[in-house]
């Protein structure tokens, strides 16, 4: 093992981890600012308690998420400079608008929605809630537009060896980026959701409220139309793949050499007739490339050296992805249909909704494992090896050091966040302390 292998290690490991805060935020934010909606139309007093009840577990993840991102940045000038170098003048403007507007606009207007509480009048103190939702977003948008460059580069030049930017357009529109964003962001909400549902399933365990009804119902609704949209762009994807990312596909599939009307291949030993062209190019006669006869076109095309990803990895993480992500949105279209006409939660649905918790977070965990390893050996597909993006004067001890450090440090910072979470959700809802009385009095004669 040498430093490019601890490095990878490295920011896997961190990325997978602050990974998990990122979904959270982007989707609760949405659900909190839907309920404060809820109260600002209704007047009534359950949505209220449950927008504080979430916004406070928004809260906690969002300040765990900023912790845990700042990282990151770090280690693109300890461990990846070469990469930095070669990147910095494209990623420079959507990482400079991330930051600078979508989450400058996050944190200021989640700032006057935690003070603003009977300091703000109500539609502004709501605007707040839906402009830091928005921002989070936005911030999302931007991260995976620059993402998706690494996948597909558009609107770019080579110089002196650096990637020089020369349509900023272009690499914001990327054909690439326009399928991930949703893709991901509709992730997000599932995850998102799963959380809600798990949270009330809990609650619905405890106690029969109805407000814990109407919460879980919202977090169904949403975690089942974001599973569709999720799905849709997923077609979106496998379409660029064969296009864009051949090898990822072939490796996604275990197809080895290409093939006309490729089938689709459940497991190994199982497979669908034709079904993988069908989904790549809507031709069940098109012909799919596979892993060693695109290895010998690369070979040819930019030199000796092995441009398969791990197999395995990419194999199974792309069915991992699958299951999981049904079995969420399965979970969420089958508690709709048992609860329509405001009929109450089964105990054994209650108990189920608890799996909505870890199920959506494995699944987008998977698909970027697939999304990132299938790349593999690139940073930046067809430009830049990862062998050739690790900074050349780091050692092998400095990474092993640093790698140990963050990785105790998360975590710690890991049992933090689940014993604020966990406490939180303990606690429930806080209940408003009644008006206090008024005493009344007789009116005097005395001055």
């Amino acid at each position: 093992m040498d430093a490019l292998d601890l490095a990878r290690w490295q920011f896997g490991v961190t990325t997978v981890y602050h990974f998990l805060f990122v979904p959270l935020t982007i989707g609760l934010g949405v659900f909190v600012a839907g309920l404060q909606t809820a109260w600002h139309r209704t007047g009534k007093e359950h949505y209220l308690k449950l927008t504080k009840f979430f916004g406070k577990l928004f809260l906690i993840n969002f300040a765990m998420g900023v912790v845990t991102g700042i990282v990151q940045e770090f280690q693109f000038g300890m461990n990846w400079s070469e990469y930095s170098t070669f990147v910095g003048d494209v990623f420079g403007a959507p990482l400079a608008m991330e930051a600078l507007l979508a989450f400058f606009m996050e944190s200021t207007f989640l700032g006057l929605w935690i003070f603003g509480w009977d300091r703000l009048p109500k539609k502004v103190h709501l605007a707040t809630i839906w402009a830091a939702a928005i921002g989070s977003n936005l911030s999302a948008y931007f991260i995976l537009a620059a993402n998706a460059w690494m996948k597909h580069p558009v609107g770019y030049e080579v110089v002196d060896g650096k990637a020089r930017m020369t349509d900023l357009w272009a690499v914001l529109t990327n054909s690439t980026a326009l399928a991930q964003v949703p893709h991901v962001v509709g992730s997000a909400f599932v995850v998102a959701g799963g959380f809600v549902l798990a949270v009330c399933g809990y609650w619905l365990l405890r106690t029969r409220a109805e407000m814990w009804r109407s919460a879980a119902r919202a977090a169904l609704v949403m975690t089942a139309i974001a599973g569709a949209v999720v799905a849709g762009t997923g077609d979106m994807s496998a379409r660029l793949l064969h296009e864009q990312q051949p090898m990822k596909l072939a490796a996604a599939e275990g197809l080895t050499h290409d093939t006309q009307g490729a089938p689709f291949t459940v497991v190994p030993g199982i497979e669908i007739p034709k079904l993988l062209s069908l989904l790549s190019t809507h031709d069940p006669d098109a012909t799919i490339q596979g892993t060693e006869d695109l290895q010998t076109r690369f070979e040819q095309q930019f030199g000796p050296g092995d441009y398969r990803p791990d197999p395995t990895v990419v194999f199974w993480s792309f069915r991992v992805m699958i299951v999981f992500g049904l079995a969420t949105v399965g979970l969420s279209v089958l508690g709709l249909w048992l609860t329509r006409r405001r009929r109450p939660f089964p105990a054994w649905l209650s108990r189920a909704l608890l799996l909505a918790l870890p199920l959506p977070l494995v699944a987008v965990i998977a698909g970027w494992l697939l999304s990132e390893i299938g790349r593999q050996p690139w940073t930046v597909t067809g430009e830049l090896l990862t062998a050739a993006s690790v900074s050349p004067g780091v050692s092998l001890a400095e990474v092993a050091t640093s790698l140990t450090l963050f990785t105790l440090l998360y975590g710690a910072l890991a049992v933090a966040e689940v014993v604020l979470l966990a406490r939180h959700v303990r606690g429930g809802v806080e209940e408003r302390p009644p008006a206090p009385a008024v005493e009344r009095r007789e009116p005097s004669l005395m001055y």
